[in-house]
């Protein structure tokens, strides 16, 4: 089987010869930006509405990204059709590039770009999955702002493994206040007496792509969606809960802390939601044609 091709700088190369510099501030540092993005049935899905995140994530690093939005869709593009694929998840990583072993960023002269395609399952699986809530708190709004989706995944990476040691599938973070801010890797939602809530942009999350996808699809079904701050006892007490997330798309909680949601898994709410996802994904409108 063929190597997959690895767009670094530029140039497409043998994933094996896909090399960067130990003295990038993205491998020392966590100094950079990313973007997850999924590609079906021959288009990548909300390629413009990643591209915006990512361009606004490196606003906020204060990174000029050397390429237009434009070329860089392109190249996205490009890389996709070289490794043949019609169905694929992109990772797409920003560095703020070579310097030195300093921290000053002002020794690095220019942003390295890499664009990896390669096909990929949901993360968790098409399955229910279980959570615990982490004793680890999500980094606070005026911290290591995650509303920027940065290299810097440690916060993520602890709770993960507090979830890994548990025997859980993934973790829930509160914020610094208490409140849910969202799983490692996903937004969270919970439905109650028809009712589907999500936490805002105060506690501490990435403003998902999907989790827009799923907000807007929801009220188009006729639900009502609220974003407001949610207790641990709401999630705990909740008749559904899902995750969603580009990697992982639309995932079903079965438990939390050990309780049971629900009594049924997937609930109503969330199984429709699911179904009508997949026929969002196949629509040809919803993203850009490789």
């Amino acid at each position: 089987m063929a190597e997959s091709l690895v767009y670094i700088n530029g140039e497409l190369v043998p994933e094996s010869e896909a090399k960067i510099s130990v003295f990038d501030h993205g491998f020392l540092y966590g100094d950079g930006v990313f973007e997850g993005i999924r590609a079906y049935k021959g288009v990548v899905f909300k390629l413009r509405e990643h591209i915006e995140r990512l361009y606004d994530s490196a606003k906020f690093l204060r990174i000029e990204i050397p390429m237009s939005k434009e070329d860089l869709m392109e190249a996205i593009l490009e890389t996709v059709r070289r490794n043949g694929l019609s169905d694929c998840y992109i990772r797409v990583v920003v560095t703020r590039g070579v310097g030195d072993l300093g921290l000053d960023p002002r020794k690095c002269s220019k942003p390295s770009i890499i664009i990896i395609a390669r096909p990929m399952a949901p993360l968790l699986g098409k399955r229910a999955v279980s959570l615990i809530i982490s004793s680890v708190r999500r980094d606070g709004v005026d911290a290591t702002n995650h509303q920027a989706k940065s290299l810097n995944y440690l916060n993520n990476i602890l709770a993960k493994l507090e979830a890994i040691n548990a025997g859980a599938d993934d973790a829930v973070m509160l914020d610094s206040r208490g409140f849910v801010s969202e799983a490692t890797g996903e937004n969270i939602f919970i439905v109650k007496d028809g009712r589907i809530m999500t936490p805002p942009p105060t506690s501490g999350i990435l403003s998902g792509i999907t989790r827009d996808c799923v907000i807007e699809l929801a009220r188009s079904l006729g639900y009502e969606v609220v974003e407001r701050e949610l207790t641990p006892f709401e999630l705990l007490t909740a008749d559904e809960v899902f995750l969603t997330g580009t990697a992982a798309e639309i995932v079903p909680v079965e438990s939390v802390n050990g309780r049971k949601i629900g009594e049924k898994i997937p609930g109503p709410i969330t199984e429709r939601l699911i179904r009508e996802f997949e026929k969002l994904k196949g629509d040809p409108g919803q993203g850009v044609k490789i």
